[in-house]
């Protein structure tokens, strides 16, 4: 009964306060970026939820718990430095196309070439896509042993309560929400982790499990294979991360412009609050001997062994924020991806909007049919896509960084990295082989920028030969 009344109070909430603090748009653009002025606080608070993610809340605690300071480093670090690292890219493709609202739309201006459209297009499309799905996943399990309900119907109620608010103003819905949302989550991490520490031992919880034993040290034998299996995978595909993102660009289009840095940079420290907590409560739950029935979700089963019975109301705001913080991301930036399409684009104002809220429908049907899968996991979902983000990584920072590639070079190395880097990742993230995992990984990342520019010096060479003749 206590999940299905925090349920009803968050949709009341976020609706309610949508429609009290933003307006109804009717015009296509203002849907998708606003009107390109966006505070700079209200944004960073956007950006740190958005990424809070369902990794973010329980991947932390589940590393940490299970492989100490090494777990822990090589989830929090890259996924704080990433950020960081997409400023200057952020500002770079809004001084290139100020009237920008989507990654793959630069890309075709920039190359003139519907081959390389549709590849980013087809990548940024699946990324939104098995993200929505993995915060259903988590967010459904939650509430699934919350309330008694199966998961399937969990999944479909987080899909409606993200849908009824996102499609009321778009991008300012979700800005404006996100921002209430991180409220929230800062607000749990400021109660439960002094509050955990208080009734286990403080700080020698946190020395017992995290800084003794195997995983105590970055490059003890425990630690590189912490860091082999799991740091390098992820943090290549974490520095990727918001390079194969939507909603990233569509909010460096969406910023006031002199505000995109410092907006991404706060929205990191905000951020980093919350998956330092969660891997707090993952070493107190270690150091104290605690057994979870799910490591996955240790956190969540800690509090509700430690706390009093009414904390999970608070606890469950918390989670269901981080969750649909980016799945209201995911439906406005798969609503900007229509404007990608041709059909889409001849449209009129009202009837882009309609599409946009078509595929927004669309969107969580899919997440919820995977969501759904039997034996799913939150960690290995996040893996994969993970690396799924990083087949476009190498290929926009180049063309970002003004070297010069073809468009044919662009669509063979993306194509390179979907058909030989992620393969190869897949088939070691599902037996468990750190090897396979990491050679996945760098296959991935690398192959796309070398082909990219291996095949575009190939053309450029063949052309002032033809030139010359």
């Amino acid at each position: 009964m206590q999940g299905i009344i925090v349920l009803i109070v968050y949709a009341l909430l976020m609706v309610g306060a949508t429609k009290a603090f933003t307006k109804r748009e009717d015009g296509g653009e203002s849907f998708h970026v606003g009107h390109r002025n966006m505070g700079m606080v209200v944004s960073a608070m956007s950006i740190a939820a958005t990424w809070i993610w369902a990794p973010a809340l329980f991947t932390s605690a589940e590393k940490a718990y299970s492989n100490g300071i090494a777990g822990l480093f090589w989830f929090l670090v890259p996924n704080i430095l990433c950020l960081i690292l997409f400023i200057p890219f952020a500002r770079k493709i809004r001084r290139d196309m100020p009237d920008g609202i989507t990654l793959s739309g630069y890309m075709h201006k920039k190359y003139k070439s519907q081959p390389g459209k549709r590849v980013y297009h087809f990548q940024l499309t699946a990324l939104t896509i098995l993200s929505t799905a993995v915060q259903l996943l988590a967010g459904g399990k939650i509430l699934s042993t919350a309330t008694g309900l199966p998961l399937w119907a969990m999944t479909i109620v987080l899909a409606v309560i993200a849908f009824s608010y996102s499609q009321i103003s778009g991008i300012k819905a979700s800005v404006f929400t996100d921002a209430i949302q991180m409220v929230f989550l800062l607000l749990a991490c400021a109660i439960f982790v002094p509050w955990a520490l208080k009734l286990n031992g403080g700080a020698a919880a946190i020395q017992i499990a995290g800084a003794s034993g195997d995983y105590g040290h970055l490059f003890s034998e425990k630690g590189l294979e912490v860091f082999l299996g799991f740091g390098l995978p992820t943090a290549i595909g974490l520095f990727a991360g918001p390079f194969g993102d939507q909603c990233f660009w569509q909010r460096a289009f969406s910023i006031r412009k002199d505000r995109i840095g410092r907006s991404f940079g706060l929205g990191a420290v905000m951020f980093a609050v919350v998956p330092l907590s969660m891997g707090i409560l993952g070493f107190i739950a270690a150091g104290t001997g605690f057994i979870p029935t799910d490591t996955g979700m240790v956190n969540f089963e800690l509090i509700k062994a430690i706390f009093p019975a009414w904390v999970i109301i608070p606890f469950m705001f918390m989670l269901i924020s981080g969750l649909l913080s980016t799945v209201d991301s995911n439906l406005c930036a798969i609503a900007s991806l229509t404007t990608d399409l041709k059909a889409t684009a001849r449209l009129k104002d009202a009837d882009q909007i309609k599409a946009s809220k078509a595929s927004m429908i669309v969107l969580l049907i899919v997440g919820i049919l995977i969501a759904n899968i039997p034996g799913l996991t939150v960690t290995h979902m996040f893996l994969f896509y993970c690396t799924l983000r990083a087949t476009t990584m190498l290929p926009t920072m180049l063309t970002l960084m003004n070297v010069r590639l073809t468009a044919s070079g662009v669509v063979v190395g993306v194509l390179t990295a979907f058909l030989v880097g992620l393969p190869i990742f897949a088939y070691g993230n599902i037996y468990g082989i750190a090897t396979y995992k990491t050679a996945g990984s760098l296959l991935t990342v690398l192959s796309a920028g070398i082909i990219a520019i291996i095949v575009s010096h190939i053309q450029k060479t063949g052309g002032a030969i033809q030139n010359g003749k």
